[in-house]
């Protein structure tokens, strides 16, 4: 009877040490499990493009660098340039971009060219609210308003893409395209040959041209900068692309960088001098003061507009996006017209309260 007490007592203190031993194992992994979590995560390389050599129109982006907002979304940026929107839109296509800013109307055209059945690119987040398509032209030569480009000549140069919604706007407001000589000459000219003269408007970015040619000692009362915002043109300008691999695999990275560069923006508009600083040191030969300028106008006419402080940062209005599908296909057939949602892809934007900018 002793012998069976004895083995009975062994047994259930068996029983007893493995329950314990299992408690610890527990306790263990849940101690191992919360360091982990505790742990910084490794940031993610992302490859970001910019369709034109950087000016301030990269102003959110660059804040957002330099105050380490992507960084604290756990990402390493690395920006590279590309040659234009076409080329920027083909490295996300190809994967050797994650993210690109690009005009969402060549997006538009790019897609639809594309016969080679690649990944379907969209825009994640809108910059620019309104394109900054524009003519710009000298007031000694007659031209005032739009109505009066008529029988003028107009410089375009190649690869310009306003010229692209000019036939949109022109028969928005009964102008005679024929009727306007266009003269195709290259961007390194399009200022110089205004400046002297030799032709009577350009079309161009209004940020860029009409700025430009301040600088070259064009009087400021000398110039008419007809925005093509300002004559009926719905289109919206630059927008942020994604990889759609990287969308898949990881959307909250997707999500983190739309957050960082929201925060720029804020950034931004809270200190654009020091915003404009921060860009021309990153430009050969930049000028804090010309980058100031542009800047501000760029934060009046294309991304604080009235739409933006209604709803936000970032998004669209899907009835007047349709219309500005309507417009680019009065330059450009289209194979088969895209919808807004072929387009735009909203899924990745924070909560509207993430997107009022102050």
């Amino acid at each position: 009877m002793r012998a069976i007490r004895t083995n009975a007592i062994r047994s259930r203190l068996r029983v007893l040490l493995a329950y314990l031993a299992g408690l610890c194992a527990i306790a263990g992994f849940t101690a191992n499990s919360a360091l982990a979590a505790d742990e910084p995560r490794p940031p993610l390389a992302i490859q970001f493009s910019l369709d034109r050599p950087i000016d301030a129109a990269a102003a959110p982006f660059v804040m957002a660098a330099a105050g380490g907002l992507f960084s604290a979304e756990a990402l390493a940026v690395t920006t590279n340039i590309a040659s234009g929107s076409s080329d920027a839109i083909a490295r996300v296509a190809a994967g050797t971009s994650d993210f690109a800013l690009v005009d969402i109307n060549a997006l538009m055209r790019f897609r639809d060219k594309d016969k080679q059945g690649g990944p379907r690119i969209k825009a994640v987040f809108v910059l620019f609210n309104k394109a900054p398509y524009a003519i710009i032209a000298r007031k000694s030569r007659g031209v005032r308003a739009l109505t009066d480009i008529e029988g003028k000549t107009l410089g375009v140069a190649e690869g310009d893409l306003s010229v692209r919604l000019w036939p949109a706007v022109a028969q928005q407001n009964g102008i005679k395209i024929k009727s306007v000589k266009q003269s195709s000459i290259s961007a390194a000219v399009r200022e110089p040959m205004l400046s002297a003269g030799q032709i009577d408007a350009v079309t161009g970015f209004s940020y860029l041209s009409a700025i430009n040619l301040k600088d070259r000692g064009v009087p400021a009362d000398d110039l008419a900068v007809l925005k093509f915002g300002d004559y009926g043109c719905e289109a919206y300008g630059f927008a942020v692309i994604a990889n759609p691999a990287l969308i898949a695999a990881k959307p909250e990275a997707v999500k983190g960088f739309l957050r960082a560069v929201i925060g720029g923006l804020h950034l931004t508009v809270k200190d654009p001098e020091s915003a404009a600083g921060e860009v021309a040191n990153r430009m050969d030969g930049g000028s804090k003061d010309l980058e100031l300028e542009r800047l501000q106008s760029i934060l009046r006419d294309y991304i604080l507009t009235s739409e933006v402080k209604r709803n936000g940062i970032g998004a669209i209005d899907p009835a007047r996006f349709e219309r500005s599908i309507d417009q680019v296909g009065e330059d450009f057939k289209f194979q088969r017209r895209p919808q807004a949602s072929d387009i735009f892809d909203d899924q990745f934007l924070p909560p509207l309260n993430g997107r009022l900018i102050n």
